[in-house]
């Protein structure tokens, strides 16, 4: 009893500092469920943390927006997929984009995110004003997320599409001729031709395009072959 007594003592900023030092969301659900006043101090830890990340943790639409929400002050934002099977679609990414917190976003990983569409990265984009890094590879996005990254993320420096087959030469060409702070792009596993990236270079001659040998290709381009 008196162990209990401590702990109903302890302030409420106190108790949501000790929660904002736990990693685990199992552990934040089950805490939250104690008593009004846990479950306070639990949103009040949420709310200052700036760095989220579901990466490795089997999270769905709601319990991730849910989360989000509570994050008034993030600006990193990780939902990557994990082999545990972190499952977020379009209606997670709907729920999500509505946060009190997208708009100061500075950095936001899809990776993997297999079920997604265009429908659910454009509503979410939309919402970015400060977007900095973001990782979309692994996806079925197409040149659509492009020109609403293209239109949205002026202050965007790098972005990962990493096999993201679906996007073309046009997608890429007006993402960096819109986006003139981009440093980095990855485009490993992309379906593009060496041509696009000569002209990316064209337009931002020191973007630097991953992997390496995608850049060394584009400047270097082989020799034309002579019939013998």
């Amino acid at each position: 009893m008196d162990e209990e007594a401590a702990i109903d003592r302890l302030p409420l900023d106190l108790l949501a500092y000790i929660f904002s030092l736990v990693t685990s969301f199992t552990v934040l659900g089950q805490a939250s469920g104690v008593c009004k006043k846990w479950r306070k101090a639990v949103n009040q830890s949420m709310a200052r943390r700036e760095s989220l990340s579901f990466a490795g943790w089997k999270m769905d639409d709601d319990s991730t927006s849910r989360l989000v929400h509570l994050a008034y002050n993030l600006k990193e934002l990780d939902i990557s997929r994990s082999r545990w099977g972190c499952h977020i679609t379009d209606i997670g990414l709907y729920h999500i984009a509505s946060a009190r917190c997208i708009s100061n976003l500075n950095s936001v990983s899809l990776w993997g995110m297999t079920a997604i569409t265009d429908s659910g990265v454009v509503q979410l984009i939309s919402r970015t004003s400060s977007l900095q890094h973001l990782n979309i590879g692994g996806t079925f996005i197409t040149d659509e997320s492009l020109f609403a990254i293209a239109e949205r993320c002026h202050h965007l420096k790098t972005i990962g599409m990493w096999c993201c087959r679906h996007v073309t030469e046009r997608g890429l060409l007006v993402l960096v001729n819109k986006c003139r702070k981009l440093e980095s792009i990855n485009l490993w596993g992309t379906r593009v031709p060496v041509d696009c990236f000569i002209a990316l270079l064209t337009i931002s001659p020191a973007l630097q395009i991953k992997p390496m040998e995608l850049l060394l290709n584009a400047q270097n381009p082989p020799p034309l072959l002579h019939a013998v």
